[in-house]
C-alpha cells in the first residue's frame, strides 16, 4: 500500500503516520527524513541539499522530486509507504505519478481555529524534547517538564502570527492537491478534530476497505 497523508500543520498527520506505519507494516517517510538520509549517506543529491539547507534556503521542487524518487527505489519501501510532507505542490504530485502508483490519499480536515489553538498552545521541553499543551496536556508544574525537569519553550513557528502565515502557505501551495487527487478518485477525507483515537479508527476503516 502506497499512501499520502495530506493536511494542514497541526492536523495530526505525523502522529497518525507513525501509528498506521506500525499497524500495517509500511514505512513512514517524511520529507525531512529523506533530506537527512540523503545528507547522511553523502549522495550527490544529498550534498546539494546540505549546501542549500546550510544557507537556510528552501529545497527547490526539482531537487525534492529527485530525492523522493531516489528514496523510493530502496528495498525498505517494497511493502509500501506513507509519504508525509510530500507532495506539497501539484507539480510535485504530477511528477510523483510518473514513477509511483499511489493507492490512497488521506486528507486530514481541521478548522483554522482549531489548528491555531493546537499549535499556539504547544510547548516543547528544552531538555528531552517532550511535547505538552497548555490546556490539553499541561505539565504538573507550569513551564517545567514532568520527565526531566527542564524548562518548556514556545517554538517561534507555533506562535499565532507564524501559524497564520504557515496556513497561508499551505492554502496557496498544498490545498490545490485536494482537487488534484479528488479528481483521480484517490482522496479520502477524515475529520481530525476529535481525538487521535478517532482519527486512527477512520483511517483503519478506509484502508481496510481499500484492501478488500
Amino acid at each position: 500500500m502506497n499512501l499520502i497523508f495530506l493536511g494542514p500543520p497541526g492536523a495530526g498527520k505525523g502522529t497518525q503516520a507513525k501509528i498506521t506505519s506500525k499497524t500495517y507494516g509500511i514505512l513512514h517517510i517524511s520529507t525531512g527524513d529523506i533530506f537527512r538520509k540523503a545528507v547522511a549517506d553523502r549522495t550527490e543529491l544529498g550534498k546539494q541539499v546540505k549546501e542549500i539547507m546550510e544557507r537556510g534556503d528552501l529545497v527547490p521542487d526539482n531537487l525534492t522530486i529527485s530525492l523522493v524518487k531516489e528514496r523510493l527505489t530502496e528495498d525498505d519501501v517494497k511493502q509500501g509507504y506513507i509519504l508525509d510532507g510530500f507532495p506539497r505542490t501539484v507539480l510535485q504530485a504530477e511528477k510523483l505519478a510518473e514513477f509511483q502508483r499511489i493507492d490512497a490519499v488521506i486528507n486530514f480536515r481541521l478548522s483554522k481555529e482549531e489548528i491555531i489553538r493546537r499549535l499556539s498552545g504547544r510547548r516543547i521541553c528544552s531538555g528531552c524534547g517532550a511535547i505538552y499543551h497548555i490546556t490539553d496536556y499541561p505539565p504538573e508544574v507550569p513551564g517545567i517538564c514532568d520527565k526531566c525537569g527542564e524548562k518548556l519553550y514556545h517554538r517561534e513557528d507555533d506562535k499565532v502570527e507564524a501559524v497564520e502565515k504557515r496556513l497561508e502557505v499551505y492554502n496557496k501551495q498544498t490545498e490545490p492537491l485536494i482537487s488534484f487527487y479528488r479528481k483521480r478518485n484517490l482522496l479520502y477525507d477524515i475529520d481530525s478534530s476529535i481525538n487521535p483515537e478517532n482519527s486512527e479508527q477512520q483511517i483503519m476503516k478506509i484502508l481496510d476497505e481499500i484492501n478488500k
